[in-house]
């Protein structure tokens, strides 16, 4: 109704949405929410009372399954906390599934994988806003855990037999003040580089598209810095 104009009231939306199989309504906050007219189309007979329950009972019984109609002390999940959560067989499992989700795009003259072995006395520079800002590591609608589970890339680097420097160039994902000095004196004294690149909830998220797929602000000029 307010975004696509599919519907041109808040009766006609709940209709329709109940018609579509729509159960929950997800509120703009407002007190005369869509769902609350569903009372009303009911009696105007836009919708059935059947219609209704077969719309309600996976609600309930989702809500039944979660233990949310149980004594607190029956319910698995009200002792969950952040031990468990974060335990260490967790983490591993997020681990697994991160290096499990990589993307190789490329990987000229087998440059690929950095080899524990291969390291020690050579400089590892690692460089670009992404390298060492845990707060634009993570993703819309995603939870952030304790700080000291977060590793960075340069954090993660630093774990190796090498000699780590690092330059972030600039400090925010939309790289509007960038130091083209200080990415290539750390970059042109290394053997291996690292450039960590990307966008991040400050450049792009919900209800925040963009135009086009190029790198924010002065990223592209860092990354053709680091690599000369």
């Amino acid at each position: 109704m307010l975004g696509h104009h599919y519907t041109r009231t808040f009766l006609e939306t709940a209709v329709a949405s109940m018609n579509a199989g729509c159960n929950l309504e997800l509120s703009y906050g407002l007190r005369n929410n869509v769902f609350m007219h569903i009372p009303q189309a009911l009696a105007m007979g836009n919708i059935t009372l059947q219609m209704l329950r077969d719309r309600v009972r996976p609600l309930f019984y989702t809500r039944m399954r979660l233990g949310e109609f149980d004594p607190p002390a029956m319910n698995p999940y009200s002792a969950l906390d952040l031990s468990t959560v974060q335990s260490p067989e967790h983490r591993n499992l997020s681990l697994e599934a991160a290096v499990k989700s990589f993307v190789l795009l490329k990987n000229v003259g087998g440059t690929l994988p950095l080899r524990a072995g291969d390291l020690p006395g050579k400089r590892l520079a690692v460089v670009g806003p992404f390298a060492d800002n845990p707060r634009v590591l993570f993703g819309d609608y995603a939870p952030v855990p304790e700080p000291r589970y977060i590793y960075t890339p340069r954090r993660g680097l630093e774990t190796l037999p090498a000699n780590v420097s690092f330059a972030a160039g600039c400090q925010e994902p939309q790289c509007q003040q960038y130091s083209q000095a200080e990415v290539a004196a750390v970059a042109g004294a290394a053997d291996v580089v690292v450039v960590c690149l990307g966008t991040g909830i400050d450049v792009e998220t919900e209800a925040k598209d963009r135009r086009d797929l190029s790198l924010p602000g002065h990223q592209l000029e860092l990354l053709q810095d680091a690599v000369q």
